[in-house]
């Protein structure tokens, strides 16, 4: 499991976190949401030690990230980020590159990390693309190229920074399918998503965060019942059962 106590983190002299507590649990699929600036990606990256954390704890399985070095973390925690780089590599190179926390200098692959970015290439359907050059592909097939990559890691804990960035609404939901058979399969996977509706529908629990504080953390239906979104957001969500689950819909607005 995967706790944050009271962490308090920024840049310089700027506080971003200001006593934001949270668990995510094994098995679930946690997501952070919030309008922009509210320091949802800030949080991903204090956890990783990318940003410093002032006070507070971050702890996994009961260690302190604190305690461990930048490779045993980044065995422990896969980060998909915002705005990546593009190299003129290709896309086989690309996803191998998942596997450097387990290499020693000089870099070596071993006939398991191939078949291991063989395998996340697959799960993301992109194996046929392997030579092709990372800078031709789309936006979108570049960004199922890093979620590969983020696979390849095979850590316990994955972290999406707006995942679905570039994706049209198809692959989102053959996203959205990766992602909870990743949390099926015990993994405690952390994602940023600014589209709430997808939030409900994809998260077992959603954290609501703004002005760097977590406002409110809870199930989908705890979330929506306790009407923070309407606070936080300015528009309400409601709720229709449909056959076989339930769809969700924004609400007009009270704000004049």
């Amino acid at each position: 499991m995967l706790e944050l106590k009271d962490l308090h983190a920024g840049y310089g002299r700027q506080e971003v976190l200001r006593g934001v507590s949270l668990c995510c649990h094994p098995g679930q699929i946690t997501t952070l949401i919030g309008q922009n600036g509210c320091g949802k990606s800030t949080l991903l990256k204090a956890v990783l030690g990318i940003v410093p954390v002032r006070r507070g704890e971050v702890l996994l399985d009961g260690c302190n990230l604190k305690d461990l070095s930048c490779t045993e973390i980044a065995k422990r925690i896969a980060y998909l980020a915002q705005g990546k780089s593009v190299p003129d590599i290709t896309v086989g190179r690309m996803v191998l590159h998942g596997r450097f926390p387990y290499l020693s200098y000089p870099r070596r692959y071993s006939r398991q990390d191939m078949e291991i970015a063989q395998d996340a290439m697959e799960q993301m359907g992109i194996s046929h693309l392997a030579q092709a050059r990372l800078a031709e592909l789309s936006g979108g097939m570049r960004q199922k190229v890093y979620i590969a990559m983020a696979l390849c890691q095979r850590s316990d804990v994955i972290f999406l920074d707006e995942p679905t960035t570039y994706l049209d609404i198809g692959q989102q939901w053959k996203l959205a399918d990766t992602v909870k058979a990743l949390a099926k399969s015990g993994k405690t996977v952390v994602l940023v998503l600014h589209d709430i509706l997808l939030a409900l529908k994809l998260s077992d629990r959603i954290a609501v965060m703004a002005d760097g504080r977590m406002e409110k953390a809870g199930t989908p239906a705890e979330i929506l019942r306790s009407n923070i979104l309407r606070e936080v957001y300015g528009v309400g969500v409601g709720q229709i059962a449909v056959p076989g689950g339930t769809e969700y819909y924004y609400e007009r607005s009270e704000r004049p």
